[in-house]
């Protein structure tokens, strides 16, 4: 399997936001910045202006891939993995992330649709919120990520969401990621920064050789495109 992202380390600004001026100086403040792997955009601003909108805006600057989050794409019934997978596609999306919460068919089955269109997979498990696992009072099943990982794997994902504000998790999907493909490149998604209180370089200790810490409010906050560069160069520099 090709990688998403030609190098093994990266930070992905993660576009979590509404205005398309934004999107750009964003854009433009971080694609020349050594250690800037891609653009992850979220339902707010695909919904806000349409998908084939703002993927034009990222391609007008950069070449950089685009990672589409539906949040949560992958809960829905089969049958529509397919026709979220031709939107993407014909937005000239590159990656989508999925935390299948739906169950094992939905999973396969949007995985399958995706990688029919030739979109690269990326799954997730597990959030960044504290009240997350039933454990800790929240819905999801305690050992439901590394059952949605393991019918991942198996349709020949190798590409994970990992939540980077909880250091020993990630260690612990690192190592089991090991134990599942020894021989093979998993790289790790990341995530939880600044505002929600993962640090890049211990979650960076713990996630290996191989991931990419994605970073919203820290770059998109800053006032202008020569802010975000500086803020952009300080993150990367923690990689």
């Amino acid at each position: 399997m090709n990688s998403l992202i030609s190098r093994p380390k990266s930070v992905i600004p993660a576009c979590d936001f509404t205005s398309l001026p934004k999107l750009g100086e964003i854009v433009e403040g971080t694609k020349e910045v050594a250690g800037i792997g891609g653009y992850k955009i979220g339902s707010i601003l695909g919904l806000t202006w349409g998908l084939r909108q703002v993927t034009h805006v990222i391609r007008e600057l950069t070449s950089l891939p685009i990672i589409y989050d539906h949040q949560k794409g992958g809960t829905d019934i089969p049958q529509l993995g397919s026709e979220f997978a031709s939107v993407l596609r014909h937005a000239q999306v590159d990656a989508a992330i999925l935390f299948p919460f739906g169950g094992r068919i939905t999973e396969q089955d949007w995985i399958k649709a995706l990688q029919d269109q030739e979109i690269h997979v990326i799954v997730g498990g597990e959030m960044t919120q504290g009240e997350f696992f039933a454990k800790n009072d929240g819905y999801i099943a305690d050992d439901a990520p590394l059952r949605m990982f393991d019918v991942a794997i198996k349709e020949g994902v190798r590409d994970f969401v990992v939540p980077g504000n909880k250091p020993e998790a990630v260690e612990g999907y690192r190592i089991y990621f090991e134990r599942m493909l020894p021989n093979e490149t998993v790289t790790l998604y990341a995530p939880g920064f600044i505002t929600q209180g993962g640090d890049i370089s211990e979650t960076g200790k713990a996630a290996g050789d191989n991931w990419h810490a994605i970073v919203g409010t820290a770059l998109y906050t800053q006032p202008d495109v020569e802010s975000i560069r500086a803020k952009a160069i300080e993150l990367t520099a923690q990689l």
